[in-house]
């Protein structure tokens, strides 16, 4: 990325972007997606999403698990949608007995979307997208499936064509290991179908201008972020290299051992069952008399190690550990032994390298051999 701007309508940018609108499709395991590179973020990315496949006063299912898909029903309620919010426990995933109840009632299919947050990272809950569209598929309901994967694709398990789903999205700044400022969304034939009629307004993020330009070969209807696409080239070519799924069984390999670590301290995940347990964040609950903040305080203060906060319901009570992106095991247990020492420095009877024996434990056993150099 380390290079300066550069015409984006010379044979260069074009040549590049054509080669990373099909690497892109890979991440989401689409054949038949059309992505966009969009220079946004996350947020601008959810626009994105429901304003080119939607019209105002549209209903839509919305799942509330924590604070990212928080903000994102408050888009949709801002965007003019009628949202029809599910909430559960933060520290759970989404209700889908509810949605089932919701879609079974819904004979006339008033129900347009169906929108979810795979990976909820403020709780380190992660949703089973497979189980939302059985649903979809048992009432064979037409609603849109529309996921927020910014904190998964390219982390978790996630298959856009097998799961049929609408549209995926994701940010530049978490697995892809990026800087911000770009945001990739992924549009099945029947959203781009959608995108025709829908009459939310949108300028910036309108699917169209970009349809128009990549049938004449240019690719983009304004400009773009030349040293992040750059950067997003290097960054796919690191995890083809490595392996789409070598990386997911890296980051369930990271998660398994952050939890045994949280667990040999004698505390607990945010997170209330195994099946939501997330493999690129894990938030861990401390006592009623620690301050949650001060422990991401101290850390930052004294150890240079960055930790996430507690947010919203859950502030103050849980900090986050992040194991996601690029990432290895001994960089990991670095951060746990920080954790630790902090742990130590606030008051917390931790022993020290407990946390770290459970996961070198784990690690030891399950890390494989690196296929380069066998």
């Amino acid at each position: 990325m380390n290079r300066n701007n550069e015409d984006y309508r010379s044979p260069a940018v074009p040549a590049l972007t054509k080669i990373l609108l099909e690497d892109v499709k890979k991440i989401f395991k689409t054949t038949s997606g059309t992505p966009f590179l969009i220079p946004t973020t996350g947020t601008g990315a959810w626009e994105s999403a429901l304003t080119n496949t939607l019209s105002p006063g549209d209903r839509i299912v919305s799942f509330v698990i924590g604070q990212f898909s928080l903000l994102w029903v408050d888009q949709q309620q801002r965007l003019g949608f009628n949202v029809d919010v599910v909430e559960s426990e933060w520290g759970a995933g989404a209700n889908l007995e509810v949605l089932a109840s919701k879609l079974a009632a819904d004979t006339a299919h008033t129900i347009k979307a169906v929108c979810i947050v795979h990976n909820e990272t403020a709780t380190g809950v992660t949703n089973n997208l497979a189980s939302v569209r059985k649903i979809l598929d048992h009432y064979q309901h037409p609603a849109l499936f529309l996921v927020d994967g910014v904190s998964s694709i390219c982390a978790l398990d996630f298959r856009m064509d097998e799961w049929g789903v609408d549209v995926a999205l994701t940010g530049s700044q978490k697995a892809l290991s990026l800087p911000t400022g770009m945001g990739i969304v992924c549009a099945s034939p029947k959203a781009i179908e959608a995108s025709q009629t829908a009459k939310s307004l949108r300028v910036f993020f309108d699917w169209k201008d970009y349809l128009k330009f990549y049938k004449m070969g240019t690719y983009w209807p304004y400009t773009p972020s030349i040293q992040l696409l750059y950067g997003l080239k290097a960054a796919l070519d690191l995890i083809f290299e490595e392996g789409l799924d070598n990386v997911i069984a890296r980051h369930n390999r990271l998660g398994t051992a952050t939890r045994l670590a949280v667990e040999a301290w004698g505390l607990k995940n945010c997170t209330q069952k195994e099946e939501w347990f997330s493999d690129t964040v894990t938030a861990v609950v401390v006592p009623p008399y620690i301050d949650s903040a001060e422990i991401v305080r101290r850390g930052w203060k004294r150890y240079n190690l960055s930790l996430g906060l507690g947010l919203n319901k859950v502030a103050g009570k849980v900090f986050r550990i992040g194991h996601l992106g690029h990432v290895n095991d001994l960089q990991l247990l670095g951060c746990l032994a920080g954790v630790e020492m902090v742990l130590k420095d606030v008051g917390y009877p931790v022993k020290l390298g407990s946390g770290v024996a459970a996961a070198c434990a784990y690690l030891q056993n399950n890390i494989p051999m690196i296929p380069s150099r066998i």
